[in-house]
């Protein structure tokens, strides 16, 4: 048996389980984690889960070191402070070497072992010699990450038009599809600045009570569709689902309201 807990690593970054090997945490607290070629910092942001010993076989995990200390913090600290840094030198090479990629974030691991670039960009692009060029210049491992407009949302942060942050920012693990099908069984404008989150994409909330309307449309016909209601026949022009009702336009423009 295992203890395991969730950690989203950095600030926004992604959420993932990792081995307490016996400590003892509690949710909001920062600690520091294994990760590949070095140590990561991270936040708890789930009560502690025990696991069988042959469901950690299926997916092997790290473990957390420990708490965070006040030298930790600092350092953290001084990391944020030097990401501008990371950010301007990146830049300027890529400006050098005329590449069509477009900058989103420079950061250190906690233990500056190695420095993470993520960038955008519309195609396929050779960044060897990018990469050698960062290495040279700042003695570190280099890893480029290419993200998608999303991820961009994720890591630079905001709000909503609801006035919340966002909530990929806030607790959302993946990013799931959302389609414009959800849109239109939830009777909302099909406005792309109504329905689209700071990304440009649709909003990841339009996903949330997908389900539940689809649950709740069994039954219902289907717009366009001719019934027979007390007032005489008509076709479905309208939906409602929560109230479980349809509105039907009968003869004589008249519209009524039907219940199911």
């Amino acid at each position: 048996m295992h203890e395991i807990v969730q950690v989203r690593l950095r600030e926004a970054g992604k959420i993932s389980y990792f081995f307490t090997g016996g400590l003892k945490f509690d949710v909001g607290d920062y600690v520091i984690v294994e990760q590949d070629r070095g140590l990561e910092y991270g936040q708890i942001v789930s009560e502690r889960e025990t696991v069988l010993d042959a469901e950690i076989q299926r997916r092997p995990l790290r473990k957390i070191i420990r708490k965070t200390n006040p030298w930790d913090h600092r350092q953290i600290e001084k990391n944020k402070k030097k990401s501008r840094e990371l950010i301007h030198a990146c830049e300027k090479r890529i400006a050098e070497r005329k590449l069509p990629m477009k900058l989103v974030e420079g950061e250190y691991s906690f233990d500056r072992s190695k420095i993470i670039f993520y960038f955008t960009t519309e195609g396929r692009i050779d960044f060897r010699n990018l990469v050698k060029d960062l290495a040279n210049t700042f003695r570190a491992r280099i890893e480029l990450k290419q993200i998608g407009v999303r991820d961009e949302a994720k890591l630079m942060g905001g709000y909503g038009p609801c006035g919340k942050e966002l909530c990929c920012v806030k607790f959302l693990r993946d990013f799931e599809p959302v389609t414009i099908r959800m849109a239109k069984d939830q009777n909302l404008p099909l406005n792309p600045t109504k329905i689209s989150g700071l990304c440009g994409r649709l909003m990841c909330c339009l996903s949330y009570e997908n389900q539940t309307y689809k649950e709740l449309m069994k039954g219902l016909p289907k717009l366009g569709h001719e019934i027979k209601t007390d007032k005489g026949k008509g076709k479905v022009v309208a939906l409602n689902p929560l109230k479980r009702a349809v509105t039907v336009e009968i003869e004589g423009g008249k519209q009524v309201e039907v219940k199911f």
